[in-house]
């Protein structure tokens, strides 16, 4: 009954997730795009291209003079070949800068957050949209659609980013994992209950970042700040999201369990820092599926499995027709096949990194 009361009231607004409209020329604003990067030349090289060549300009061609926005990469004390790559590609572009930052400077900040600082006291404009250095955007009208919620009022804007297909269970298992993600910070949203949303494709004003850094746990992580920001300052509100195809963003997903693992202690750290009543709703949902599969196997040995065959049956119909509906809206189709074992397998998933969901923090974001 608790697993259907969360599809049936928050998974199921998946099919009534808003899209993004074009802006006109008159309602558009500058940005300032920020990048933080440390050891990223090869990303760099690759995926600055474009992120600069977005159509996005005050009515004369995108990129050079007529672009309507810049883009901040922040050089975070790193040691390969970042600052050559910006060097050269700033003479190709006229709105990339980039801020450096040494190995022994002084930092108010931890990790990222201190990085993420630097690129905002920099930004000349105040819409802001963060992507990461690994990331390539969808399609030239990613920028437009990220920001349009922003020309309508709102101050944080949380967008997707998925992972290149690849093969491999790993790779499907990222996928899936994203995608049951997306739907639950996106489903919250749309429920006046947002929590979370993903540095490698989100916006805000300006005003909400400022607000987020004073929080008091704003600096008790490197990272997080993604999700810190929107569990601060985000409300019913000034909160939207967008499912646009065209303002997603990709990335190379991890080739080993061991990166993946690194990295998923690193995202979750942040949740115990969510708002009480976000932390009560997601406890109770990842203890009632893992409650639901293990009673359900018990129940298989005793004198009437039958019954509790149906309600599983019952119960998986709801859910994997919405998982399916929302992997086909993400690009992600190719994991549909796989959902029977990728629901048991988040029960394995919860409880490997529980220490992490409920009180150990991962201390570095590289």
């Amino acid at each position: 009954m608790i697993q259907c009361a969360y599809a049936l009231y928050f998974f199921i607004r998946v099919f009534w997730l808003p899209s993004a409209a074009h802006l006109l020329v008159k309602d558009r604003q500058p940005v300032s795009i920020i990048i933080c990067a440390k050891n990223e030349a090869a990303n760099l090289k690759e995926n600055l291209p474009s992120i600069l060549s977005q159509r996005y300009s005050n009515g004369s061609d995108s990129g050079g003079d007529g672009a309507l926005y810049e883009v901040i990469v922040v050089n975070d004390a790193s040691n390969d070949n970042t600052a050559h790559i910006l060097m050269e590609m700033e003479q190709w572009y006229g709105n990339l800068w980039d801020v450096v930052i040494l190995p022994d400077a002084k930092r108010a900040l931890q990790g990222k957050k201190h990085a993420l600082s630097k690129g905002v006291e920099a930004a000349s404009y105040d819409w802001l949209v963060f992507i990461d250095a690994d990331c390539v955007p969808a399609s030239h009208d990613w920028l437009e659609k990220m920001v349009a919620p922003l020309a309508k009022g709102k101050q944080i804007v949380a967008g997707y980013g998925g992972y290149h297909q690849d093969e491999g269970l790993l790779n499907a298992f990222m996928q899936w994992e994203t995608m049951h993600t997306f739907l639950q910070y996106s489903t919250y949203t749309l429920a006046g209950l947002p929590y979370m949303a993903v540095g490698r494709n989100m916006a805000c004003t300006r005003q909400a970042f400022l607000q987020a850094a004073r929080s008091p746990v704003w600096n008790a992580l490197p990272s997080g700040d993604d999700d810190l920001l929107v569990s601060i300052v985000g409300d019913k509100e000034n909160t939207t999201i967008v499912s646009d195809p065209d303002a997603f963003t990709t990335t190379t997903a991890k080739t080993t369990w061991a990166e993946w693992r690194k990295q998923k202690q690193r995202h979750l750290s942040t949740g115990k820092y969510y708002k009480p009543a976000i932390k009560l709703l997601l406890g109770l949902f990842g203890a009632s599926h893992a409650g639901l599969w293990l009673c359900f196997f018990a129940l298989l040995f005793f004198p009437h499995p039958l019954t509790a065959i149906i309600i599983m049956c019952v119960r998986c119909f709801i859910y994997w027709t919405i998982w399916a509906a929302t992997a086909s809206r993400l690009g992600s189709k190719n994991i549909i096949y796989f959902l029977p074992f990728f629901d048991i397998g988040w029960l394995v998933y919860n409880f490997a990194f529980f220490p992490y969901i409920t009180h150990k923090d991962e201390k570095n974001w590289k």
